[in-house]
């Protein structure tokens, strides 16, 4: 006679470990049968974290002011990628600069958080400036 080994299910191997996790589940489930059972739902349209973060203002408006509050992403799921080469003194200088942040400020970030912060602030300073902005005096210098 075979016996049969009883393995774990999915749900069990992958569940959520911290009390908080498990409550959002719980409740996530029963927001979605309230959602299943409503004839009229619609599925809610799922937006990228970029589009929800991204100002609803037409290029040829932007003042000053608007384009410095112009934010970086920041830590959300990002879901695309780009591939930036660096000399050694580059990265060392970045992380010199991560570091710097986190022994003087307190502030906990990686590299790629400094990089997206670098990008809004270049890119907010030549919405705002166009060629008057450090970003083209300084490709004009190469």
């Amino acid at each position: 006679m075979a016996r049969r080994v009883s393995l774990p299910a999915a749900d069990d191997l992958f569940r959520p470990t911290a009390v908080e996790a498990v409550a959002e589940r719980v409740v996530s489930a029963e927001v979605a049968e309230e959602v299943a059972e409503t004839p009229t739902a619609k599925p809610a349209r799922k937006r990228t974290a970029a589009a929800a973060d991204r100002p609803k203002v037409a290029k040829a408006t932007v003042s000053a002011a608007a384009a410095l509050e112009k934010k970086s992403s920041g830590r959300v799921r990002h879901d695309e990628k780009m591939t930036v080469y660096v000399t050694s003194d580059e990265l060392l200088d970045l992380e010199h600069a991560r570091l710097t942040l986190r022994r003087s400020h307190g502030l906990a970030v990686d590299r790629g958080r400094v990089v997206r912060e670098a990008i809004a602030m270049v890119l907010a300073d030549f919405e705002a400036n166009g060629d008057d902005s450090a970003l083209v005096k300084r490709l004009l210098e190469d």
